[in-house]
């Protein structure tokens, strides 16, 4: 072997390895992209969405509510906290509600359809009774409790309409009888309208548009026809029609769309062009949590229908994104409640609330933006109103029980143990012998 010139043996080098092509990066979107997506196809994503999204629409709401009603109770020679405190206790209340349902089984909610739609039934009569209904702003729909509660019973319409409406949809589905158009008529569109005509009664044509979406969402569940899903909806735009017209506040609202000035015309738009000015002081993070200039009286229903204007100029776009973005999360996620069952009666219901919170939101947002009239509807879990964030609640919990009672997720969460108190296999510490302990040995 021949020696270098120090006289060591010559090195020897490794054969070159054959160039590889190396691989192509992987896009950031659409790694992002399918992250996203195999987190949303895991069994329980449904039920963190909705009971995740929902406990902070409630929460932010409870704060916004503190900030938004300061004024108005101060003005009203009562607390600075007076309606904090009492959405506060409604909030504890729908907690209760909203545990129950979510623990309660499918049958027990589907036995409790027609006891929850006869006592709404007969609430809203006693609205009409003189002496017990009471008028406020114009519509009588409500009935006082004693003291400062009073309660509505068109939100328990609602919850009333949801479960009924479902139980009965069910029922004709497992008798093979939503082929017939009669079947799917009747008698869900004659109790609907009976809701809606004691609704209507007493003034309050933003529930009974609700109602209506109901109603819609739960035929086009059934499977509704085109023919005959045109014709329900063309009736009821002919009655909308009627009862817009014949009214001079309805048309007043109706002309405040897309208002810039207080004064459009013979209209008075005060309340729709003071909800543009505080969502347009409010720049992209807001003037600062309590630092409001509208609610000071300017903004008439601050902290109920004209919440979302106050959380825009206190917390700007980037606080009104956020809640639009949790009631898309609620709403995509009740979809797939929907969606995914087998359970007929799941799947109306769940249908069902998710259209009654999805409708009452861009409603009450689309009238605040100007861009639809002020129907006078809250904003589901996140405006001040007992009365119509108690029955939400409960609606929510029928969907967190909904979720939780899809196979895969049942699997999901019965595979989850305590991880402290744990049992080891192989009986207790006495019958297991002596423990042994893994050493780590170092290589030489």
């Amino acid at each position: 072997m021949p020696s270098s010139r120090t006289g060591r043996p010559p090195v020897q080098r490794a054969a070159r390895r054959p160039a590889t092509a190396r691989p192509a990066r992987e896009n950031p979107v659409m790694r992002l992209y399918a992250n996203a997506r195999r987190a949303w196809d895991r069994p329980l994503t449904a039920y963190y969405l909705i009971f995740g999204g929902s406990l902070l629409i409630t929460v932010l709401g409870l704060v916004m509510v503190y900030s938004a009603s300061q004024i108005t109770a101060l003005q009203m020679s009562l607390p600075g906290s007076y309606f904090f405190r009492k959405q506060l206790l409604a909030a504890v209340i729908g907690g209760v509600l909203l545990l129950i349902a979510s623990l309660m089984p499918v049958k027990l909610h589907r036995a409790l359809a027609y006891p929850i739609l006869a006592g709404a039934i007969f609430l809203m009569v006693l609205v009409q009774v003189p002496g017990i209904g009471l008028s406020v702003n114009g519509n009588q729909n409500w009935i006082a409790l004693g003291g400062s509660f009073q309660i509505q019973p068109s939100e328990f319409g609602k919850l009333a309409l949801v479960l009924w409406g479902a139980d009965l949809m069910a029922r004709k589905q497992d008798k093979k009888l939503l082929n017939q158009w009669k079947h799917m008529l009747v008698p869900l569109v004659p109790v609907a309208f009976m809701l809606l005509g004691l609704i209507m009664l007493g003034g309050d044509m933003g529930t009974a548009i609700i109602l209506t979406a109901i109603l819609f969402g739960l035929l086009w569940l059934a499977g509704a026809p085109t023919r005959l899903f045109a014709g329900v909806l063309s009736v009821a735009a002919v009655i909308g029609v009627i009862l817009i017209k014949t009214s001079p506040n309805r048309m007043a609202r109706l002309s405040c769309i897309g208002a810039t000035s207080p004064q459009s015309g013979p209209a008075d738009c005060w309340q729709a062009v003071h909800g543009i000015y505080a969502l347009a002081s409010g720049g992209i993070f807001g003037s600062g949590l309590g630092a409001s200039v509208e609610k000071w009286g300017q903004l008439p229903e601050a902290h109920t229908d004209f919440i979302f204007a106050v959380t825009g100029e206190e917390l700007g776009l980037a606080g009104t994104l956020s809640v639009l973005a949790l009631f898309a999360a609620l709403g995509y996620a009740g979809i797939r409640v929907a969606g995914r069952t087998e359970d007929p009666f799941v799947r109306y219901a769940a249908g069902g609330v998710t259209t009654w919170i999805t409708a009452q939101a861009v409603i009450n947002i689309g009238a605040v933006l100007g861009l639809l009239p002020i129907a006078g509807v809250p904003l589901p879990l996140f405006s001040y109103g007992g009365s119509a964030l108690l029955p939400t609640m409960f609606a929510i919990g029928l969907l967190i029980a909904f979720a939780r009672d899809e196979p895969a997720a049942r699997a999901a969460l019965s595979a989850r143990q305590p991880r402290f108190g744990r049992k080891r296999a192989g009986g207790t510490a006495r019958n297991r012998g002596p423990r042994r302990w893994n050493t780590m040995r170092r290589r030489a």
